[in-house]
């Protein structure tokens, strides 16, 4: 399911539909912005245009391997013309076009990519084109400060649970009189074994394949596997506890990081975090 946010322009209420990671805006709210009673009218006079066939055509061929370039041309030729007409579903048809979605039902309506739809606005004012590309410049900072705060927390309940980890590790497996290089070597061992189970590789491996990256394998993990990664430190805790080797708790947390991976990226809550 597309996840959706609007953002208020000058009173008018826009919708920004996400679809396969790119923003898609309502082409229908911008034109209400104009005439509330006609929009689609609004959006066929624009799309009759020969500027706006070019504009169109070279986007998709630009992001679109599927896109139909003969169909094009042949729009491209007819644009202008009295007798031309020009609507989404048939752009989208014809052309086999990604830039443009045409929605049916309740929230449906026309959207566009937004290198479309500023040029679409542009078009209906450049006044309020400005004004368009001011909020969702400032709706992307405010979902960009969320995913961080969001990411940031998953990071410190990780850093929490390491601690709860690393107590048992010292209570459980490691020996009486070790020195400080051996105790480090234990954690380091145990840290990897959480690494293996969740990366499939170790520190030591990932700092080998990304020599030119700053920090740990950890900084760059996802939500979802910060999410993971917090509850196996606390699954690890209790299974050395329980005195598993590290065999029989590698095997385990493996199939749970698998198993809890494979929940969080079909979960749709967890979607709405992205």
């Amino acid at each position: 399911m597309a996840k959706s946010s609007k953002i208020d322009v000058k009173g008018t209420e826009i919708t920004i539909l996400k679809n396969l990671n790119d923003d898609f805006i309502s082409l229908t709210d911008i034109a209400r912005h104009k005439d509330a009673e006609h929009t689609d009218t609004i959006i066929q006079n624009w799309m009759r245009n020969r500027n706006t066939i070019e504009l169109l055509g070279f986007w998709e061929s630009i992001y679109n391997p599927n896109f139909k370039p003969l169909e094009f041309e042949g729009f491209r030729k007819q644009a202008g013309l009295n007798s031309f007409v020009m609507t989404p579903k048939k752009w989208i048809e014809s052309t086999k076009a990604i830039g443009i979605i045409s929605k049916s039902g309740r929230n449906g309506g026309t959207f566009a990519h937004k290198d479309i739809a500023f040029e679409f606005a542009s078009w209906i004012s450049i006044e309020f084109k400005l004004y368009v590309i001011k909020e969702f410049q400032r709706l992307k900072a405010d979902e960009n400060n969320r995913l961080q705060l969001e990411w940031n927390l998953q990071r410190t309940l990780a850093k929490i649970n390491y601690r709860i980890h690393t107590d048992a590790i010292k209570d459980n497996l490691i020996p009486k009189e070790l020195s400080k290089l051996q105790i480090q070597f234990m954690y380091a061992d145990e840290a990897d074994l959480l690494n293996v189970a969740l990366f499939g590789i170790t520190a030591k491996q990932w700092r080998d394949i990304n020599p030119e990256k700053e920090g740990n394998i950890r900084d760059y993990a996802t939500i979802e596997q910060l999410v993971v990664l917090s509850n196996l430190e606390s699954i690890n805790a209790v299974l050395i506890h329980q005195g598993l080797s590290q065999t029989e708790r590698l095997k385990q947390l493996n199939q749970i990081a698998i198993q809890q991976m494979k929940s969080l990226v079909n979960n749709i809550n967890t979607n709405k975090l992205k």
